[in-house]
C-alpha cells in the first residue's frame, strides 16, 4: 500500500463529506489594515496554549504569539490578545469584530478558505499518533509485557484511540478505520478537555492513544518524555493566520512581512524554539541521583546550610531542585528561565542575581524566595505542612492562580486549606472552562496538570531522598 495515496484519499473524503455550515455576514462595517494601524493596536484570537498563546511566570509566550508580537513591533502598534477557549465560537468572535486576526493553530482547509482570508502558511504540520513508549519488560515484576509501539497503521487494529470530539483528528482517524476495516474503537471526547489533557492522560497511562498535530506534539514531548509522536497519520497540512474575507489589507501586510528576507530568520528561530528543541539528557541515576549512596549532589553543603537557616530539610528543597534544573547549574530554559533554581530574569533581579551568579548566590536567592512565599502562605495556612505544600505550587505556577483554586474550592465541596485531594484538584480543574470561566476566578485558565504534578513528585522524590539519605531526626 502506497502511505501517500491513502492520505490523499482520505483527505478528499474530508473535503467531500457534509459538515455544519458557518454562514458568515460582515455587513457595512470594515476594520481593516487602515483602521487597525490608526487605533494602534491589533487584536488577535487565540488559543491558551503553547502553538498559539500562553502565559510562562507572567510571561506572555507561544509561536503564533511570538510572531505576531514581531510583526506588530516592527509595525509600531501594539498587540492585544483575547484568549477563546471555545473553537466552536472562534469564527463567530471575528465577524462580530472581536478581534482581527485568529491565531489558533488553524489548518488551511477549503471549507475555511470560504470562511476566512487566510495569510501565507506560517507552518507546515501533519497529524501524529500520541503513544507511550513501552516500559522495559520485567518477568519478575510484570505479568504481561507492555504493548510494542505502533509503527504501522495496520497495528491500530481494535486499538482504543481518544480523541477530541471537536478536531479534525476524529474525521481523519474515522476515514483511516473505514477505509482499512481496522475496527478501531473509537472514543470521541467531551470539548472542554483540552489536547494538553488529552496527552497527558496518554502519558500517566490513563487513555491508550490519541491523535494532534506534530507541532503540538512535539512542544508536549518536553513535558512528557515518555511519548512517541513518529507516526504519521495525514499528509502535511498548511497552518495560517486567518482574517475576515474583507480585511485584504490587513493579510496583505501580514504576508509581505512573513515574505521579507530580514524577518525569516526570526522566524525560523522562534520555529526551533518550539518544535525543535533538544532534550535535555535526564541525570536520574548518574551520581547525583539516591542511588550513589554518598551525596545527592555536589552542593549539599550549601543547600543543607540554607535549609537550616529557615527550618526546611534539605533534602526537600534539594527534591525541589532537581525537578527544576537536575542540578544542572547553567540550564537555560527555552522560556529564558536559568540556573539551578530556574529563576525567571525578572524574579532573579530582584533578588540580586542572574545567569552569571554562583551556584552559592543562586541556591541562596531560591531559599530566600522559598521562605518569603513560606512565610506568606503560614500566615492563612496556619498547618504548617499544608503551606508547604502551597509554597512548592506557587514556586511553579505563582500566587494568581494558587489563589484562584483556593477561592473555587467551597464551591465544589473542597478545603481550601489542604492542597492533595482538595486544591489540587482545583489547580487541575483551571484547564476546563467549567472552572476558569466561574465567577470566583480572576486569573483565567491555567495548565494545572503541570503544577498539580509538579508538588506531587515532588513530594514524592523528597521521600525517597528521606529513604536513601536517612538522618538521626527521620520520623
Amino acid at each position: 500500500m502506497v502511505r501517500v495515496s491513502l492520505f490523499l484519499m482520505i483527505a478528499l473524503s474530508i473535503f467531500a463529506c457534509d459538515s455544519q455550515r458557518f454562514r458568515l455576514r460582515s455587513g457595512p462595517k470594515k476594520v481593516d489594515w487602515k483602521e487597525i494601524e490608526k487605533r494602534g493596536v491589533l487584536t488577535v484570537l487565540a488559543e491558551n496554549g503553547p502553538a498559539s498563546y500562553f502565559i510562562y511566570k507572567g510571561k506572555n509566550m507561544g509561536y503564533e504569539y511570538e510572531l505576531l508580537h514581531e510583526f506588530t513591533k516592527d509595525m509600531d502598534i501594539r498587540l492585544q490578545i483575547k484568549t477563546v477557549h471555545n473553537f466552536d465560537s472562534i469564527f463567530t468572535k471575528l465577524y462580530n469584530f472581536e478581534g482581527d486576526l485568529i491565531a489558533y493553530n488553524l489548518t488551511v482547509t477549503p471549507e475555511r478558505a470560504a470562511m476566512v482570508n487566510f495569510s501565507t502558511p506560517h507552518l507546515i504540520s501533519h497529524q501524529v499518533l500520541i503513544q507511550r513508549i513501552p516500559e522495559k519488560y520485567d518477568p519478575k515484576k510484570d505479568s504481561i509485557p507492555p504493548p510494542p509501539l505502533i509503527t504501522e497503521l495496520e497495528q491500530l487494529a481494535g486499538k482504543t484511540i481518544s480523541v477530541w470530539s471537536q478536531s479534525t483528528h476524529l474525521t481523519q482517524i474515522k476515514k483511516i478505520n473505514e477505509a482499512l476495516n481496522l475496527n478501531m474503537n473509537i472514543v470521541p471526547l467531551d470539548g472542554d478537555i483540552s489536547t494538553e489533557e488529552i496527552i497527558r492522560l496518554v502519558s500517566k497511562g490513563l487513555l491508550d492513544y490519541t491523535i494532534t498535530d506534530e507541532n503540538i506534539a512535539q512542544i508536549n514531548q518536553i513535558y512528557w518524555d515518555n511519548l512517541n509522536i513518529e507516526l504519521k497519520l495525514s499528509s502535511d497540512e498548511e497552518i495560517a493566520f486567518a482574517a475576515r474575507l474583507n480585511s485584504n489589507q490587513l493579510i496583505d501586510t501580514l504576508n509581505y512581512w512573513l515574505a521579507d528576507k530580514k524577518n525569516k530568520s526570526t522566524i525560523a528561530e522562534v520555529k526551533r524554539k518550539y518544535f525543535h528543541r533538544k532534550r535535555l539528557p535526564n541525570k536520574a541515576g548518574s551520581e547525583y541521583s539516591s542511588s550513589s549512596g554518598n551525596q545527592l549532589s555536589p552542593y549539599d553543603n550549601i543547600i543543607k546550610r540554607g535549609a537550616s537557616k529557615i527550618g526546611w530539610d534539605w533534602r526537600l528543597i534539594s527534591a525541589l531542585i532537581f525537578q527544576e534544573s537536575k542540578f544542572e547549574t547553567y540550564k537555560i530554559s527555552w522560556a529564558g528561565a536559568f540556573g539551578i533554581f530556574q529563576f525567571m530574569p525578572a524574579t532573579a533581579a530582584s533578588y540580586g542575581i542572574g545567569p552569571g551568579s554562583s551556584v552559592k548566590a543562586q541556591i541562596k536567592a531560591g531559599i530566600r524566595k522559598l521562605n518569603k512565599n513560606y512565610k506568606q502562605w503560614l500566615a492563612i495556612i496556619p498547618d504548617s505542612l499544608e503551606a508547604t505544600y502551597f509554597t512548592l505550587a506557587t514556586y511553579n505556577a505563582g500566587s494568581a492562580h494558587i489563589i484562584d483554586a483556593r477561592a473555587l474550592a467551597p464551591y465544589f465541596k473542597k478545603d481550601s486549606n489542604i492542597w492533595f485531594g482538595n486544591v489540587d484538584s482545583m489547580v487541575l480543574g483551571l484547564s476546563r472552562p467549567k472552572y476558569y470561566n466561574h465567577p470566583a476566578v480572576k486569573y483565567g485558565y491555567m495548565r494545572g496538570s503541570q503544577t498539580f504534578d509538579y508538588v506531587a513528585e515532588i513530594m514524592e522524590r523528597y521521600t525517597e531522598y528521606k529513604h536513601a539519605y536517612p538522618e538521626k531526626n527521620d520520623k
